[in-house]
Parts: structure tokens; C-alpha cells; sequence
């Protein structure tokens, strides 16, 4: 049992990095505008991204899986390690990188070490969405925009109504988005361990779990670590650093951010685009951090694109490309370190 949860502590780090980092971004615009505290945020973001990745955590694990099939524990631990690493290396530069990219490029260096071949499909299909979900999002919020501002006009709340009001969904809002975080991102940090899961099925109060699950609620739990003990230094970066936003603008954010998570996680939101015959979207852990910026900014071109802060955008953006490919050497480097130095075999 030791080593089995050595083995799985990478994971279990990466999903703190994830809490830390993209996680932060279910509340960090009501966190960053005053509306929430940090506390709450953080006691509801970690119980439901908990919900989320046992519950619906299955779909999104998937198209990861095919990207490469890690066959041994040992390279399992060490690309969840170099995604982590990487992830916590850019948290401490306060910028919202994409967990998803670590992952992708960690299991890509393993790919290499392994001299086996990256499914194109599957890499093709990952990129696009680190294209399309901030896009997606962007829209999402764009179009809110236009319709809560259409529906605050036709009301005749005061001020501190509405503010009231605002608060209560913002926490609502703040609850789906942690759920569909789980959903969509528990497949980034447990995913590469699905393979090889150690875990046998059993009942947890009343409930079944598979071995799968039983790995995302380890995972989940790490998560929640992440957002309770670290994940403030985000929250302020992305809800005030980029684009100042209002309580209203800030609600408009999260559902769009939650809205694209759940698009790219539900197995049946897929199932019944497919019945009717509609093209729909592939269900891959996309980043959270991209989704929210993609919201801020459409947020931020609705009202004036001259007040977005362009500086911090592009630091964000360099982010999004280093990380892959920093993710992808580190995991290169150590597998051959655990290979070399510590005798594992990181591959079969």
C-alpha cells in the first residue's frame, strides 16, 4: 500500500497544482470584485469539484487515454509529476496556465521515451480546443452580456438588491462551475493512472465506485486541498489583474467558463447532439484557466477592448505555449532519471 500511494502522490500533487491554479478561477473574478470571500469560495469550490469528478468524471478521461496508454505505474507517477512541476512552477509567477497543456506535453515526452507514436486524431482534436474553448467562451460571454443587461433593464431592483442578488448567483454560478471543473479536469490529473488503476470496486456510504471513481476522488480531494490552501495569488490575478470587472460582469464570466467545462464533459449533452444528428463537441479535459480568460475578455470587448490590460494577456499567453513544452521536457528528463537512477521501469 506504501508504495502504491507513492506512486500516486504525483497525481495527488498535480491535482493540489490544478486547485491552486485552475481551480482558482471558478471564484477568482467574485473573489477579485469583493463580492465572495476567499473563504467561502474555497469551502464551496473544493466540495463540489469533489461531485464533479466522481459523478461525471468518466467522459472527458477518455480522448487523454488515447493520446498515449502510460503501462507502467512508474511513468504514470513521473508524468503527473513533470505536469505538476510545471503547473506550480507557473503558479508561482501568478499566471492561469492550463493544466490540460501540462498533461498533454508530459504524456507526449512519455510517448517519446517510449518510442511510441502520439495518436494524431487525438493531439489534433486536444489543440483545437486550446483554440476553441477560450474562443467559446468569449462568446458565451459576449452574448450573456447583451441578455442580462437586456434583463436588468426591464427590472426595477435598487442597488443593493441587485447586488444582493448578484452575490447569491454568484455562489450558485460559482458551485456549477466547481462541479464541472471536476467533470472536465479530474481526467488531467488521475487519467494517466485509469490504465493501470490498482483499486477494486466498492461501496462508499451507499454509493458504488468503480475503480475509476475511486481514483477521481482522490483526486478530487486533492483539488480541494489546492484551492483551500493556494490558490488566493490566482484569484487576484484573474479577477482584477486582466480586466476590472463588475459583480454582474463577473457572474457573466463564470457561468460562460462553466457553460464551456460542461460542453466539453458531458456524455450526454454529446449523446443527444449526436441523435439529432448535430455535430458536437469532443469530450476533452479543456482548461479551466482558458475558459475564464476567454470570458474576461469578451467581458472586456463588449464594454471597451482599450481597458483590457494587454501586458497581462500576453504574459498569460506565453504561459499557454511554454507549458506544454516545458511539461514535455521535464517529463523526458525524469523518466530517464527513474529509468537510469532508480531502476523503474517507466514503460513496458
Amino acid at each position: 500500500m506504501f508504495s502504491l500511494m507513492l506512486f500516486l502522490s504525483s497525481g495527488i500533487f498535480l491535482g493540489w497544482s490544478l486547485g491552486a491554479n485552475d481551480a482558482a478561477n471558478i471564484f477568482g473574478t467574485a473573489v477579485g470584485t469583493k463580492m465572495i470571500r476567499f473563504r467561502t469560495a474555497a469551502i464551496i469550490g473544493s466540495v463540489f469539484v469533489i461531485l464533479g469528478a466522481v459523478i461525471s468524471g468518466a467522459g472527458a478521461s477518455e480522448t487523454l487515454g488515447k493520446l498515449g496508454a502510460v503501462n507502467a505505474l512508474p511513468g504514470a507517477f513521473t508524468v503527473a509529476l513533470s505536469a505538476g512541476l510545471t503547473v506550480l512552477w507557473m503558479t508561482h509567477f501568478k499566471l492561469p496556465v492550463s493544466t490540460s497543456q501540462a498533461i498533454v506535453g508530459a504524456i507526449i515526452g512519455w510517448n517519446v521515451y517510449a518510442q511510441l507514436p502520439t495518436d494524431v486524431s487525438s493531439l489534433t482534436t486536444i489543440v483545437s480546443t486550446w483554440v476553441l474553448c477560450p474562443v467559446l467562451s468569449a462568446l458565451f460571454a459576449f452574448l450573456m452580456y447583451y441578455l442580462f443587461r437586456f434583463f436588468i433593464s426591464r427590472t426595477s431592483w435598487s442597488i443593493i438588491r441587485l447586488d444582493a442578488y448578484t452575490r447569491t448567483a454568484l455562489i450558485i454560478a460559482g458551485a456549477l462551475g466547481a462541479y464541472s471543473l471536476g467533470a472536465n479536469n479530474i481526467a488531467n490529473v488521475m487519467g494517466v493512472f485509469v490504465p493501470i488503476s490498482p483499486f477494486e470496486p466498492s461501496t462508499l456510504l451507499f454509493l458504488q465506485l468503480n475503480s475509476a471513481q475511486k481514483l477521481f476522488l482522490l483526486g478530487g480531494i486533492a483539488i480541494s486541498v489546492g484551492i483551500i490552501t493556494y490558490s488566493k495569488r490566482v484569484m487576484e490575478t484573474v479577477g482584477s489583474g486582466l480586466f476590472k470587472l463588475s459583480p454582474v460582469a463577473a457572474l457573466i464570466v463564470v457561468l460562460a467558463h462553466s457553460a464551456v467545462l460542461f460542453v466539453f464533459a458531458s456524455e450526454g449533452l454529446k449523446a443527444w447532439l449526436t441523435s439529432l444528428g448535430l455535430p458536437s463537441f469532443p469530450l476533452v479535459p479543456v482548461s479551466s484557466s482558458q475558459a475564464v480568460v476567454g470570458a474576461v475578455i469578451g467581458i472586456g470587448l463588449v464594454k471597451s477592448w482599450r481597458n483590457i490590460n494587454f501586458w497581462v494577456l500576453g504574459k498569460i499567453g506565453i504561459g499557454w505555449i511554454t507549458t506544454p513544452i516545458a511539461s514535455g521536457l521535464s517529463s523526458y528528463m525524469l523518466l530517464f532519471v527513474m529509468q537510469n537512477l532508480f531502476l523503474l521501469e517507466v514503460y513496458l
